[in-house]
């Protein structure tokens, strides 16, 4: 399987002059008749792939916008395999890739076959598992092995090269560029040395590197984005959400547009 769902949605946003967008949003906060609607929302408003977290007890990446959010969708009886059934659901009208965040305890609660299985029906061509460390990855791999599903692959500002160099031969999809020390949030600044870091990802990458982790405003993902293939935003695009301030999802969307090639 060549699982080029992804990787060819955001090359063909580059080749455009574009840089991706792929905005995150916690699938159930509202309920889990929001899910369609946002996705679908998010999806004429020119997204490039959507990323759907799954609302879990113990996260370990999430800021405290997006720990909210999973509170008020496991509040609701938000759980993965509703999510990939209310998915599947809709899956006709939806024409740009979707990506399920997750963590691996309701993954392996599913079923390594079955969750396989599931996301090629609900229209899932990637799964995220942050807490799956790239030396224990083949177990998830190998049930993704006959799908479309591509794994990502998360790199953090601190991974030594041998370290970037091995996830980027372990990649599908896109590479997902953590661009702070920490946890999910809205941030004023990003580190020094980011630049030279998602530099040292591109040349290391044969897929599309995107930058994610505090990216909030438009200035961001100009700035973020010209220094990669395309930005993920995740609390800022939550709070708008859930405020139901459509007009500033817009807003981020269009500020990927007619973007410079990325260096």
């Amino acid at each position: 399987m060549t699982k080029l769902q992804v990787r060819q949605a955001i090359e063909q946003c580059n080749e455009r002059g574009d840089k991706a967008f792929v905005p995150y949003i916690m699938a159930g906060d509202g309920g889990l008749q929001t899910l369609k609607e946002n996705i679908l929302f998010l999806q004429e408003a020119g997204t490039t792939a959507i990323e759907v977290g799954i609302p879990f007890s113990d996260p370990v990446a999430d800021g405290e916008v997006i720990q909210q959010a999973g509170e008020r969708a496991l509040a609701e009886g938000i759980t993965l395999r509703k999510v990939i059934n209310e998915l599947a659901s809709f899956k006709e009208e939806v024409t740009v890739p979707l990506v399920i965040m997750t963590y691996l305890n309701p993954v392996l609660s599913y079923g390594l076959q079955a969750i396989a299985a599931d996301c090629e029906k609900s229209g899932v061509y990637g799964l995220i598992v942050p807490d799956l460390p790239l030396e224990e990855s083949d177990l998830l791999k190998d049930a993704l092995k006959n799908s479309e599903v591509a794994l990502i692959q998360l790199v953090s500002l601190t991974s030594p090269a041998e370290r970037i160099q091995a996830i980027a031969q372990a990649a599908e999809g896109f590479i997902y560029a953590v661009t702070v020390n920490g946890i999910t949030g809205v941030r004023d600044s990003f580190t020094e040395g980011l630049e030279g870091h998602l530099q040292r990802l591109k040349a290391a990458s044969s897929v599309p590197v995107l930058a994610g982790f505090g990216i909030s405003t438009p200035e961001h993902v100009q700035s973020l984005g010209a220094l990669a293939d395309g930005v993920i935003v995740g609390s800022a695009i939550v709070t708008a959400l859930h405020k139901g301030d459509f007009a500033s999802v817009r807003t981020l969307i269009d500020a990927s547009k007619n973007q410079v090639t990325s260096i």
